[in-house]
Parts: structure tokens; sequence; C-alpha cells
């Protein structure tokens, strides 16, 4: 069965819409693990600050599936279709890993290319599959955080209250 991983990100009424967004997760695709969460400016606009964490999932749905389940529910918790790429959301579910899928078909890109762009995907996914390795790269998840260039990097690590 192939491992799955889910970048989350929020920055409306994120301590509402994140563990809402765990518990449609679990109901989909059963026991999940979750890195820590991370607080982080936002990217490309002014706003408020994101929760972001990546969960790890187990599922034999196709990307496809798994990418349809994770709009509606992303719809579910108030997004609109219309949000722009760098903008305020309730919630941001993207799937970045799937197994050792390579897919580039329309809106679906696995993996996705914020892996190593962004400290918000990177960080948390080294944390919670660091010896895992890059489908298309050949790198361990640890080993591209090491040579990160993290002096854009601006989050840290926190505890929710409900984490």
């Amino acid at each position: 069965m192939p491992t799955g991983y889910i970048s989350i990100g929020s920055n409306i009424d994120k301590d509402t819409h994140i563990p809402s967004s765990l518990k449609a997760l679990e109901a989909a695709f059963g026991a999940l693990a979750l890195s820590s969460v991370y607080e982080t400016e936002p990217v490309g606009f002014i706003g408020d600050s994101f929760y972001n964490l990546i969960v790890r999932f187990e599922s034999n749905l196709s990307a496809k599936e798994i990418a349809k389940t994770l709009r509606q529910i992303e719809l579910d918790h108030g997004r609109t279709r219309e949000s722009q790429k760098f903008s305020a959301r309730t919630l941001d579910l993207d799937l970045i890993l799937y197994g050792d899928q390579v897919i580039n078909d329309g809106r679906l890109q696995i993996p996705r290319d914020e892996i190593e762009r962004y400290a918000f995907v990177l960080e948390p996914l080294a944390e919670i599959a660091g010896d895992k390795k890059h489908p298309i790269t050949g790198k361990t998840y640890s080993d591209l955080w090491q040579h990160f260039d993290k002096t854009q990097a601006k989050q840290i690590k926190i505890t929710p209250n409900w984490h």
C-alpha cells in the first residue's frame, strides 16, 4: 500500500480548520502520522502567519482520487475555488508525495516542487520522512533540508493546543 504525504496549511481560523481537517483526513484515509506544527510567515503576500505541518498516511486509492478528496475537504472548510496562489486561506491541502510516483497531469503534480522550494514544506517533511528519498533527485529529505538555504525561512516549531 503506497504511503502518501499531505502538506497542510492555514492562516484563517487555523486553530479550528487544522484540527477539523485532521479528523476529516483520518476519516478518509485511516491512521495519520503528524509532523510538528510550524508557525510560518506568509510567502508572497502580507497577512497573518500560517500553521503548517505534514501528515503521512497509507492508501490504495489513486493519486487523483486522493486529490479529489483533499479538494472536497478544503471546500468543506470554506476554501473557495477562486483563491489565489499567494493569499490567505482557511485550509490548503496538497498531496506532495505518493509512494515513488512521479505524476505531472495538469494540476496534479507529484512530487510537488514546493518540497524543494519552501521551508514550510521541507522542514516538517524532513522531520517525518527524513530517511525517505525524493523520487526524482534521489536525495533524502534530511539531506535536502540540511542543504536548504534557510536565510529566508521565517518559521518556528510550535505546540498548538490541539496537537
